[in-house]
């Protein structure tokens, strides 16, 4: 590769380019990369951008920026399309359509146990054990462990836990599972729960049925009356959710994909539709250049959605229904099914209950978009409303908000929430693990906060047209003297925000930073609702992180802090005594009765415990 302030060489470097597949990087003159690509033939798909007629004016607008141009040759076109959606994905080329979504889907897991497990999963499948999904939303995947645990009383819990009880818990006296972690199953029965709940999610309902009115007359034909019950009541339980799902007669295994467009907007919605089953689906919406048409679009969508995952874990579907034809269909169809190990057809065109779904994720994708830009819309109208209320020359484009949460003085978090004329720039949100301050020092807290964000800020970092501090005049005054010390060029503008007496909604008071003058917005007013979404957000995203910080430490055992208490003598007292309560309250001769715990060390527990 080579670049220089002079115009691209074409000519020279076309007749050094290799004949075979590969990906090709253009660059700018700043050495950014400005797009990617693939081609079965590198050679001619690069000499089609320096013809006279080029055809878009995308086209055209990326040639005029090319200064050097990078090529790796693959041995595949199916290497090509692996590599083109990696460098896609790390270099984010603005003249390529960027699907943002690099999540992996969750699976419902039932491990391959003594007593298998059944669980969310998400990631590569190291676990071993039977896989079900994907599940669009992890939503999806707890809705349906809810769904299981009422069905069939197999256990939920971390392998941990089930190992430490010496007693059924909760989930036991409510009939949700069959506690086999203290026997009170049978290791057959426990088995053939898991059979059955693996038919059910394979979508064999009426076989699953058909199985438990067989065991429901065998165990009254024995006289199991009581057993006969619970097996009459599972089959009532599954006759019930058989009628609320929806079962299609064809569509066993394959996602539609929606599309539709609105001027330089794209919505792709996805339906995801396993075992029979609508499973839930997704909107995506793209970044793409102008002048791209509908078919670049679709295709680069299934590429990057398609081939941006590791295709082991089962992601891709039997069939993909399209709404349209892409001119290399065949050629997807191709790499599709050999990169994920199995036959995958692409259909487009279709009728009855395909065309039925392709509609149905149209309307979606169409729903999605105008909603979309209905909020989007919305929310411009309100920073608007609030830019009149304070008058900023440049408009308000940033906003950010601060916020502390704790118990006690215990835990501190701190937030800093941003949001931008398009809504929560989630990206952005951060939070603080404050320290070294005096606990319950809101004020301390607030200046630490406000170190960590602005501190050691350069030119080249995103600064807010306003600041909010969730408080009264206090936490104001603090930020206020934070931002002199801190003499930056440009400002932004402080905001405090004072609950009303009442703390109801409606009645905040807003206080500017230094003649803390105090503004009182009506009700109805959309810049005060911007207002109190921003601080409702700051506050939910600190009490987020404070109440997983506290309930992580509440989960440290007392015992940890021990010398010479390892795990194994921490799970030997717990399962011995009957939990940490029991542990307390034992005295040294009971403590010295647990399997590997000496007198000596029984004294020290002892002491330990009784010193707090």
């Amino acid at each position: 590769m080579s670049s220089s302030s002079t115009p691209f060489d074409h000519q020279a470097f076309l007749a050094s380019v290799s004949q075979q597949a590969g990906v090709y990087r253009m660059y700018d003159g700043q050495q950014t990369v400005i797009y990617v690509g693939k081609a079965k033939q590198l050679k001619k798909r690069l000499a089609s951008y320096f013809r006279k007629d080029v055809g878009s004016n995308k086209t055209k607008a990326l040639v005029k920026q090319i200064a050097a141009i990078d090529v790796t040759v693959t041995h595949t076109e199916g290497e090509a399309l692996l590599l083109e959606n990696n460098y896609i994905k790390k270099y984010q080329p603005k003249y390529n359509i960027l699907l943002r979504d690099d999540k992996s889907y969750p699976y419902l897991l039932i491990t391959d146990h003594k007593h298998p497990k059944l669980g969310l999963h998400r990631g590569g499948k190291k676990v071993k054990g039977d896989y079900f999904g994907p599940y669009p939303t992890v939503g999806a995947v707890w809705e349906s462990l809810r769904l299981m645990q009422k069905l069939f009383p197999i256990r939920q819990c971390e392998d941990s836990y089930y190992r430490a009880r010496s007693r059924p818990c909760l989930q036991y006296q409510l009939g949700r599972c069959s506690a086999p972690c203290v026997d009170k199953i049978s290791q057959q029965d426990y088995q053939q729960q898991v059979g059955l709940a693996k038919l059910f999610l394979k979508g064999k309902n009426s076989e699953v049925i058909d199985q438990l009115v067989a065991k429901m007359e065998a165990a009254s034909t024995e006289l199991a009356f009581e057993q006969a019950a619970k097996y009459r009541d599972q089959i009532a339980t599954l006759r019930k959710v058989q009628q609320q799902q929806f079962v299609s007669g064809i569509a066993a295994e394959m996602d539609v994909v929606g599309f539709y467009r609105h001027k330089s907007q794209v919505c792709l919605h996805l339906l995801f539709i396993r075992d029979h089953k609508i499973l839930g689906s997704k909107s995506y919406f793209p970044t793409i250049p102008l002048d791209t048409s509908d078919q670049e679009v679709l295709q680069a969508f299934i590429e990057q959605h398609y081939f941006g995952f590791d295709l082991k874990t089962g992601k891709v579907p039997k069939e993909l229904v399209l709404p349209y034809k892409l001119e290399n269909v065949k050629d997807i169809e191709q790499l599709l099914s050999e990169h994920a190990q199995h036959e995958v057809k692409v259909s487009y065109n279709v009728r009855s209950e395909r065309a039925q779904y392709i509609k149905l994720a149209n309307t979606n994708a169409e729903t999605a978009l105008t909603t979309k830009n209905s909020h989007k819309e919305s929310m411009q109208a309100r920073f608007a409303a609030l830019n009149e209320v304070f008058e900023l020359d440049n408009g308000i484009n940033r906003i950010e908000c601060f916020d502390i949460s704790h118990t006690m003085g215990q835990q501190t978090i701190a937030s800093n929430v941003v949001f931008n004329q398009e809504g929560p720039l989630k990206s952005d949100y951060r939070r603080y693990n404050v320290h070294g301050i005096t606990p319950g020092d809101d004020y301390a807290a607030m200046a630490f906060a406000l170190n960590k964000r602005y501190g050691k800020v350069t030119s080249t970092d995103k600064m807010p047209d306003i600041v909010f501090i969730d408080g009264g005049k206090g936490q104001l005054a603090k930020a206020e003297q934070f931002f002199a010390e801190l003499d930056l060029a440009t400002t932004p503008l402080l905001v405090g925000v004072a609950k009303g007496e009442s703390r109801k909604p409606g009645l905040e008071t807003l206080i500017l930073a230094g003649s803390h003058q105090l503004i009182s917005l009506p009700g109805s007013s959309p810049a005060l609702h911007l207002v109190q979404h921003i601080r409702d957000e700051s506050h939910r995203f600190a009490i987020t992180g404070h109440r997983a910080k506290r309930q992580k430490a509440s989960k440290k055992s007392t015992l940890e802090e021990i010398p010479g208490i390892g795990a194994k003598k921490r799970q030997a007292l717990l399962k011995y005594l009957g939990g940490l309560q029991e542990v307390v309250k034992a005295d040294v001769t009971s403590l010295a009765k647990v399997p590997g715990i000496s007198d000596s060390l029984a004294q020290i527990i002892y002491d330990a415990l009784h010193d707090k």
